[in-house]
């Protein structure tokens, strides 16, 4: 692979899938787009690229895309994001919603379904708090191949273990073999839908509470501002945007504001003109 053929990788990347890919990452290209090429039976890298310049084929880009998406999840990941989720988002909405008795959730770049599902399962610990309730939880991802695992809601026991309580385990999962399944109230719970972040998606919303953790980073600043100002359009005047830990909107974007304080939480920004909130009291 060329420097010329990397650098066209590195701008097919971008413009289908945001992702951008720094000089140095070659040995993540080819570590991961060489099973593409025995997949596909292509020679080499270099004739792989030629493949996708070509445009010839739609299911070897879409391979190729999916290959260089990262998936790293696991259920609870982090843990103060569902506990802020748990003690200060889901209490403060079941009072401001009590009337519509309605919450829309939206879980964006969800991989494989840990994280929807680790939100639906508090949901349901909460349900004798929500008599008649109806919530929404949209699980978007650009890759089709982890959105079937996630459907299918069987994980192994490497991936049970990461993160999931025993309690839950036993109480929310059937045990197939050497695999989980996660029981079908909780799967019911979640509408999976391809989606890419770089595209439209105002007819998903609006949203009371979005989770949008860890894809930011594989963005440049322009499309970081883009994918923000776009979900900041689709949240509720009073709605919550949660982050992954290592990311900010710092500098990027003025749609946002940082609640002071718990860290990786924001609101609609009064300075963009599209709403606020008040800041919550609570376990930090």
């Amino acid at each position: 692979m060329t420097e010329l053929e990397f650098e066209a990788l590195r701008a097919f990347l971008k413009a289908r899938s945001g992702l951008a890919l720094t000089v140095d990452k070659r040995y993540l290209v080819e570590s991961r787009l060489t099973p593409i090429c025995t997949r596909f039976k292509i020679e080499n890298l270099s004739h792989l690229i030629r493949e996708i310049k070509s445009g010839r084929s739609a299911a070897l880009e879409n391979a190729a895309i999916e290959a260089m998406t990262t998936n790293e999840t696991f259920f609870f990941r982090d843990k103060a994001p569902f506990d802020l989720f748990q003690d200060v988002l889901l209490p403060r909405f079941i009072k401001e919603r009590a009337a519509s008795r309605k919450l829309r959730i939206w879980c964006a770049a969800a991989s494989t379904g840990q994280e929807p599902y680790s939100l639906a399962m508090l949901l349901k610990e909460a349900s004798v708090r929500m008599p008649g309730w109806h919530v929404d939880i949209i699980a978007t991802d650009i890759s089709n191949e982890v959105l079937e695992k996630a459907r299918a809601g069987i994980y192994n026991q490497f991936e049970v273990q990461r993160g999931l309580p025993v309690r839950l385990l036993v109480k929310y999962f059937a045990q197939k073999g050497d695999q989980w399944q996660i029981a079908p109230e909780i799967r019911s719970m979640v509408d999976f839908r391809y989606l890419n972040l770089i595209d439209d998606f105002s007819r998903l919303g609006p949203f009371d509470i979005v989770y949008c953790r860890n894809v930011l980073i594989y963005f440049d600043p322009q499309m970081k501002a883009n994918v923000l100002r776009r979900i900041a359009q689709l949240m509720a005047a009073d709605g919550s945007l949660v982050l992954g830990a290592s990311e900010t909107i710092l500098g990027i974007t003025d749609a946002l504001s940082l609640d002071p304080a718990y860290r990786g939480l924001y609101a609609k920004s009064i300075a963009a003109g599209i709403g606020n909130r008040t800041v919550l009291a609570g376990v930090r």
